[in-house]
């Protein structure tokens, strides 16, 4: 089960599916809500209902648990997945894992934070709340997505040069050019921002009982490696691949190399 990142949609693993077919896997690739053609309805986009997006699909699609490979915010995804329906997953990828709570992330700390008072909530809610909507995205997202500063943006996301690849431009251009897609971004924010601390990488890392592959490009300007090593001093256990010359995407920038790191391993995993 193949899940794309922020911004982009399943057609960003075009350099990836058949490789997993050839080796014998049965692949699923899905359109998270706001992102691709999915729907950019304003719901409350955040993890948590990925998440259960996700398990819905894998329960009247899939039926049955699956290896949820994801990238970046996918990657996320996948992990909430797995922690808040183990049956659903049988194995996590993340390739690679944001989370702005895991800079922050005490190793030694409990999973599950103490509850916060009801009047911090509601200030955070209406603090949150209307930053967001003071935001102009409504400028900002139209001129990012149909001018050369979008074509700037996804490199940021690469170590080599990307900027001419057409097919990955439409990637990235199609969802952010909707009509919805303003307030699909708003709602994420909003939401994003607002999760308990249950629904956070630090904690869902601490719960998490299937196996888990971290993959993380050695260039990643956008989530850097230090964010791997605090994911490891979260989980000692799990397993780091390292990719030398890959940016934010290496299973699009370096697929041969990311194919080296994740088919081994998933020969490795139990049988089902």
């Amino acid at each position: 089960m193949l899940l794309h990142g922020f911004g982009a949609g399943s057609g960003h693993w075009r350099h990836n599916a058949a490789a997993l077919v050839e080796a014998g896997w049965c692949v699923f690739g899905l359109d998270l809500l706001g992102f691709g053609a999915s729907s950019q309805a304003p719901l409350r986009l955040d993890n948590r209902l990925w998440a259960r997006q996700l398990e819905a699909f894998l329960r009247e699609v899939v039926r049955g648990p699956a290896v949820v490979v994801g990238h970046s915010l996918g990657g996320l995804v996948a992990l909430t997945c797995a922690v808040f329906f183990p049956a659903a997953v049988r194995a996590v990828v993340a390739a690679p894992l944001p989370d702005p709570t895991l800079l922050l992330a005490d190793p030694l700390a409990p999973w599950a934070a103490p509850p916060r008072k009801p009047w911090r909530r509601r200030l955070q809610r209406f603090l949150v709340t209307w930053l967001c909507r003071l935001l102009p995205l409504e400028l900002v997202v139209p001129l990012l997505a149909h001018s050369p500063l979008l074509d700037l943006g996804i490199q940021s996301a690469y170590n080599t040069p990307v900027i001419g690849d057409w097919e990955l431009h439409r990637v990235i251009a199609r969802p952010a050019r909707q009509p919805g897609a303003v307030r699909a971004l708003r709602a994420m924010s909003i939401a994003m921002a607002l999760r308990p601390h249950g629904a956070t990488a630090p904690a869902l890392l601490k719960r998490l009982n299937r196996p888990f592959l971290l993959v993380w490009g050695r260039e990643d300007r956008l989530v850097p490696l230090d964010v791997a090593e605090q994911c490891r001093r979260l989980r000692p256990d799990l397993r780091l691949a390292v990719i030398a010359a890959a940016g934010h995407c290496p299973h699009d920038e370096t697929p041969a190399a990311f194919h080296q790191a994740l088919l081994p391993w998933l020969s490795a995993l139990p049988n089902a």
